[in-house]
């Protein structure tokens, strides 16, 4: 039997999702990337609906200190930042997996991999990383799907790694078909 820190991390099960799969455990800054305008119309909303409705609630409230609400809309204003960024970068996340609606990604996944066949630079995750192969893994197997946790503890893919999902072969072939290119 294997001792649990001496097995390797394996690229994530196929998954049937109703869209193509464009990256399994896509790298902050890519989500980020791929924000639409209603990403980021949700985080405003988000950000603007928690104080909003705190005010509304105090409004009708008969025992309201006197004091004022700045303080308590200050901080509902940031929670309700920090909820709908974590909305806005769940959805985006969804759409990379295949989960929701996604032919804008594939386009700017499909020109990214012309990028980087051209001998651009690739996305993000997709780099050369210093990290051994084991810590590559330690590092997907902590961030693999980890959008789907952000009620218990937000956690983000900050590391460059191989376990991508299918994109990592397209991505792989294009910096091995520059190397044949040039020999």
């Amino acid at each position: 039997m294997l001792h649990p820190l001496c097995i390797t991390a394996t690229a994530v099960k196929d998954i049937n999702t109703p869209y193509p799969l464009i990256d399994s455990d896509p790298h902050f800054r890519r989500v980020i990337k791929y924000f639409r305008p209603s990403d980021y119309a949700a985080w405003a909303g988000s950000a603007a609906a928690f104080p909003g409705g705190l005010y509304l609630m105090e409004l009708f409230d008969t025992t309201r200190p006197k004091k004022g609400l700045g303080p308590a809309l200050r901080l509902s204003t940031f929670l309700g930042a920090a909820g709908g960024f974590l909305l806005a970068y769940q959805r985006s996340s969804f759409r990379l997996w295949g989960w929701s609606e996604n032919e804008i990604e594939q386009s700017l996944a499909s020109k990214e991999l012309e990028v980087a066949k051209a001998g651009g630079p690739l996305p993000a995750g997709y780099g050369q990383s210093d990290l051994s192969d084991y810590i590559q893994g330690v590092a997907h197997r902590n961030s693999a799907f980890s959008q789907l946790k952000f009620s218990a503890m937000p956690w983000f893919n900050f590391s460059n790694h191989k376990h991508h999902g299918p994109s990592t072969a397209d991505f792989s072939m294009a910096r091995e078909g520059e190397g044949k290119e040039d020999a």
